[in-house]
């Protein structure tokens, strides 16, 4: 699991925290390695437990997209820390969407024509 998650962390960029809206990056290790994103809807404490534990839902980008809650306290939840559920171990970290970027050929500006720019598609109503 280890050499995996060094491998993915050559090829991806991710953040040391996570936060709601994140795309966070799912890697288990059994029955066969799985690697799927997740979107995180929302990370709640979970005052029930004395440590700091975090009620995390996510929205499993799949086909069809699954919503889940895993309780995960915070280096489980920032990728500092491979973890077990149900004797599988599981590895969880935010991507880090805001650095990555097209090679300068691909990215092309948007402009509006002057015309466009004019108009206005709302109608006033009165």
């Amino acid at each position: 699991m280890e050499r995996l998650i060094a491998e993915l962390k050559q090829i991806v960029r991710f953040k040391d925290s996570t936060d709601r809206g994140d795309l966070v990056l799912i890697v288990a290790k059994e029955p066969q390695v799985m690697v799927s994103y997740a979107l995180v809807t929302d990370i709640v404490r979970d005052t029930s437990r004395r440590d700091e534990w975090w009620n995390v839902s996510l929205i499993v980008l799949s086909i069809p997209p699954q919503e889940m809650t895993w309780t995960l306290r915070t280096p489980q939840l920032t990728g500092m820390e491979v973890f077990t559920m149900g004797g599988e171990e599981r590895f969880v970290k935010a991507v880090d969407m805001g650095t990555m970027s097209l090679p300068t050929q691909q990215v092309r500006p948007v402009t509006v024509p002057q015309e466009e720019k004019k108009r206005s598609i709302l109608k006033r109503v009165k």
